[in-house]
């Protein structure tokens, strides 16, 4: 017998999962690691992800894993975007039944978004279980709307669930992709091109960038750059201004351990996937929530986050105010960022998928 965050020692046969995850980075990057982890088991996973930009990049990353496209749309109440959305569901519930009839899979996992749905479906009309992965701390629309008919749902540990079925709830994390770890500083920035020494500073916004998290960087450029800090920014896909600086704007990167390991401070939007990576990299961070994200999840991550002493909280109406805090951290001989990293060190040893992986080979 096991504990309930043990993974068996022995694995069960192999077996197939489908893991619906696409739509964002927030959602890909943790299927991507929970498809990694099943496959040490001697499992295989099909991961269902939307036909949007950042997921094919991202997937392309992984030739060893499976990935297929299913049809999707967020919902909306417009007119226009409600026709849109129910078409694509339907079309996504259509393909969602041959998947599980050619999968046969053992159980069906979500990550939420809009690319559950469908699949969620067909897998209850096909009678395949269903888990859930909720990473916010604020549970998203999609998950409050599909947990009546999963068995399973991770919720990260303290959130409550009002009206959720209480014996269905297991508290855990995000998982991580395996590659997702900290590196020596110096290799690090010598992998991005960068100088040894110094201070550095990323801007993220996410796997789809922040307009004005890019706009702030820019206009701080200068008085960081004569601070003798260097600057590098995510812009995302398609959001790389024309005046950028050369070598400080880039629209996205593969290789977030080392941005995140040569970054002696990130400013960053506050999405779950972001916090777990901060996190497992001990890095820094100002966290700036994206005021309209659904049901304000963002502050609460952030605020939560904060609670721990691992960052500090800029709301996005007081970016005017932001330099000064980056240069004071920047700038106090590495006094509060290192007491910030010592509380990011007692989160990052925390591993979610132990405690996933037992759970999903006992549901299926």
């Amino acid at each position: 017998m096991t504990a309930n965050n043990e993974i068996p020692e022995t694995p069960p046969p192999p077996r197939h999962y489908l893991v619906a995850c696409g739509g964002t980075g927030g959602h890909l990057a943790p299927g991507i690691a929970l498809a990694q982890a099943l496959a040490r088991r001697g499992h295989a996973a099909t991961l269902l992800i939307s036909d949007k930009p950042v997921d094919a990049r991202l997937a392309g990353k992984y030739p060893a894993l499976g990935f297929r496209k299913i049809s999707a749309a967020p919902l909306s109440f417009s007119p226009k975007k409600l026709a849109r959305f129910l078409a694509a569901q339907t079309r996504g519930l259509r393909e969602g039944l041959r998947l599980v009839r050619e999968k046969r899979p053992a159980a069906i996992i979500g990550f939420g978004g809009f690319t559950s749905a469908a699949i969620v479906a067909a897998g209850l009309l096909r009678r395949v279980p269903v888990a859930l992965h909720e990473s916010n701390r604020v549970p998203g629309r999609a998950t409050r709307l599909l947990a009546r008919f999963a068995r399973l749902v991770w919720l990260p540990p303290g959130v409550a669930a009002p009206g959720m079925d209480a014996s269905k709830i297991r508290f855990a994390g995000l998982p991580l992709r395996e590659e997702i770890r900290p590196l020596p500083a110096d290799a690090a920035r010598a992998r991005l091109g960068l100088p040894p020494g110094g201070p550095v500073l990323s801007v993220l916004g996410g796997s789809q960038g922040a307009a004005p998290l890019n706009a702030w960087a820019l206009a701080a450029a200068p008085a960081l750059a004569a601070a003798g800090v260097r600057l590098r920014v995510i812009t995302g896909l398609g959001k790389q201004p024309a005046d950028a600086p050369a070598g400080v704007c880039v629209p996205f990167t593969d290789d977030i351990p080392a941005l995140l390991s040569a970054s002696d401070l990130v400013v960053a939007r506050a999405g779950a996937g972001t916090i777990a990576e901060l996190v497992r990299c001990e890095t820094p961070s100002v966290l700036v929530p994206y005021p309209q994200a659904a049901d304000d999840h963002q502050r609460a991550n952030a605020r939560h986050f904060a609670a721990t002493g691992a960052a500090l909280v800029v709301e996005q109406d007081a970016l005017a105010g932001l330099l000064p805090v980056v240069l004071s951290l920047l700038r106090d001989h590495g006094k509060q960022l290192a007491a910030m990293r010592e509380a990011l060190r007692r989160q990052a040893a925390d591993d979610p998928l132990p405690q996933i992986l037992a759970d999903i080979e006992r549901l299926s």
